[in-house]
């Protein structure tokens, strides 16, 4: 096949370091809508973006010529720079982050989680949201070291 084709989608989770409150809901906004922008500009066009005032939900298409890992620090390094930006000193991102595959199929019911989230945390902790994900991809884990 002489032309490399690929279509990867990803739902990636991350935190503010040690889930400070650090995104307000008045920056939330310009801040979901940079964080699409920035995958946009490195070929990994997103398709939703939401969270809370700790943690974000990230839908995108991962580009051919990029791995999940350059993607992923290059989202959090700009994003964390623009938060500073805006005078909240602090700012900072939790090191790792958890990724996982989303089939054609559930495209739309991720979408319609990212966009629940609000109302998803008035019941549930980001700790237990993380938990049920791993479990449910069945990804192991180390209480002891992933949630620093």
């Amino acid at each position: 096949m002489p032309q490399s084709l690929a279509r990867v989608m990803v739902h990636l989770v991350f935190s503010t370091k040690n889930r400070e409150a650090w995104i307000a809901p008045e920056v939330r906004g310009d801040l979901h809508a940079y964080l699409g922008g920035v995958l946009d500009t490195i070929g990994c066009p997103s398709l939703q973006v939401g969270g809370t005032d700790d943690h974000v939900h990230i839908l995108y298409a991962l580009s051919r010529t990029r791995t999940l890992a350059t993607g992923t620090e290059k989202v959090k390094t700009s994003t964390s720079r623009w938060m500073k930006q805006r005078g909240v000193k602090a700012f900072s991102w939790q090191a790792g982050y958890g990724a996982f595959s989303v089939g054609e199929a559930e495209l739309r019911s991720v979408v319609r989680y990212i966009e629940r989230q609000e109302a998803h945390h008035a019941q549930l902790s980001f700790q237990d949201e993380m938990r049920d994900f791993f479990r449910r991809s069945h990804l192991p884990y180390d209480e002891r070291y992933v949630w620093d």
